[in-house]
């Protein structure tokens, strides 16, 4: 078997403790690149995205870039969608990336948008 990079480790981390404790809620997965971020909530039962939202969305595109204000504004809407599929509580899945920078600015805007996790 490959050797792990250090990120595949922490992900894998993260994953098996989420679904440890998950409880039957959906996760909101959270993927992090140099330009952009992408969020989306999982229904892991059923296998199907419930709600999704990214800076490549168009109302985001164009007016913001990889910035904690663009990732605040993907946690806004991903907690709209998921509000209005009749979600309300969350598992947050941060994948391999730390809880810092533009992570937890899309974690803080979506328990504003009325996300709880």
């Amino acid at each position: 078997m490959a050797k792990l990079s250090t990120f595949e480790r922490r992900r894998r981390r993260v994953r098996t403790a989420l679904k440890a404790r998950a409880g039957g809620k959906p996760r909101l997965s959270v993927h992090r690149s140099g330009r952009h971020i992408y969020a989306q909530v999982i229904d892991d039962a059923a296998g199907r995205t419930v709600a999704a939202a990214s800076t490549l969305d168009k109302d985001v595109r164009g007016t913001t870039g990889a910035t904690a204000a663009a990732a605040a504004e993907v946690g806004k809407r991903v907690a709209e969608a998921a509000t209005k599929a009749g979600i309300k509580a969350v598992v947050f899945d941060r994948g391999g990336f730390l809880f810092h920078g533009r992570v937890k600015a899309l974690a803080d805007a979506a328990r504003e948008g009325g996300l709880e996790f």
